[in-house]
């Protein structure tokens, strides 16, 4: 390449690299130009000005097994790297373990998990292209940090906005998970705000989400919690789902999992906690909320977005604790409230707000 006579680096990989691949990334939680998978072309760019390196892979749509019979059929010899078994490392987990099972249930199936990541790969190429195009029309940078326009940005399609707000936060340095471009999504429909990774806040002022950064910024969260429905906390790291239910015979929850079902159209919403703040957990006296996380040794930031669940301004939930003792259900009926961990996809905060 330095010299000049080579322009392009061609390596081996083949159509079970790009199921692996493929299968691997579906099991973490990608989206789409995560089961894009290995792409056939790649272009290394180099900021010092020498030629492009340009990376291809010519048997990326041949099976491993066909390109061995071929290697068997004229007497070349290869070699395998030793640590393609060890079974510590996950790929080599779907490789061995995984595939083989998968097909029992579809013999094809490297074949149709390389044909996902080749829909997928088409599907990135269309949307980048489509996003550079839009995001100049919603995004921009003012004197006090960049803006996204929240009018503008709900004429398009929530898939759109999606990748919209990916973008956005791409150009900061910003990488989201689903579950943070939802919670930024609600904020923008609603007001509000949220935290970001790396010491980045969106909030809502007036028509724009602005994008703030700064080791202080508040974590300061407010969500509208639909009964039946859940609503995903991301500064928490929790998803909070209210569930009403009738107790019988073989379905039994401690009381203070329950709200008294009078208090679920009241208009719930999910907090942080405020200083100065009461609760009154079962079987104890009454205490404010820092001393009752101070005894559990809930502390730092962990301790400014721990969440409670308001009805009004009583502060009827608390994570950890359950129930307020005076709000909790007496008879068969009541409205189970409970935290969740966060799955890797987390379910759009339909209903998420900010207190107006």
């Amino acid at each position: 390449i330095e010299s000049g006579n080579i322009d392009k680096i061609a390596t081996g990989h083949t159509l079970d690299d790009q199921a692996e691949t493929v299968l691997f990334k579906l099991m973490r939680g990608a989206g789409t130009r995560g089961l894009a998978g290995i792409y056939p072309r790649v272009v290394g760019r180099h900021s010092t000005g020498r030629r492009d390196t340009i990376v291809v892979r010519p048997l990326l749509a041949t099976l491993k097994a066909d390109i061995v019979r071929h290697l068997e059929g004229i007497g070349q010899l290869w070699r395998e790297d030793s640590t393609n078994r060890d079974l510590s490392h996950t790929r080599n987990q779907i490789r061995l373990e995984i595939l083989p099972r998968l097909e029992g249930v579809n013999p094809s199936v490297r074949h149709k998990l390389s044909e996902a990541g080749e829909i997928a790969r088409a599907e990135e190429e269309f949307w980048s292209e489509e996003i550079s195009r839009l995001l100049p029309r919603v995004w921009r940078q003012e004197a006090r940090g960049p803006v996204l326009s929240c009018r503008k940005f709900e004429e398009f399609a929530v898939a759109t906005r999606r990748r919209l707000v990916r973008a956005a936060a791409r150009s900061l340095g910003i990488s989201l998970e689903f579950h943070q471009v939802e919670a930024v999504l609600a904020v923008c429909r609603q007001g509000g705000r949220t935290v970001l990774p790396g010491g980045w806040l969106a909030a809502r002022q007036k028509s724009m989400l602005r994008f703030e950064h700064g080791s202080k910024a508040p974590a300061a969260y407010e969500y509208a919690l639909p009964v039946p429905g859940k609503v995903a906390v991301s500064e928490a790291e929790i998803s909070i789902e209210a569930m009403p239910l009738v107790l019988h015979q073989g379905l039994r929850y401690e009381r203070e999992d329950l709200l008294a079902p009078e208090f679920a159209g009241r208009g719930l919403r999910v907090r942080n906690w405020r200083a100065g703040e009461r609760f009154w957990p079962s079987h104890r006296r009454g205490a404010r909320i820092k001393e009752l996380l101070g005894e559990r040794q809930i502390a730092g930031e962990e301790k400014k977005c721990w969440p409670v669940i308001c009805c009004g301004s009583e502060v009827i939930w608390l994570r950890g604790f359950g129930v307020r003792r005076d709000f909790q259900a007496r008879g068969v009926e009541g409205v189970l409230i409970r935290a969740l961990p966060l799955p890797m996809c987390a379910p759009e905060n339909a209903e998420s707000a900010r207190k107006p």
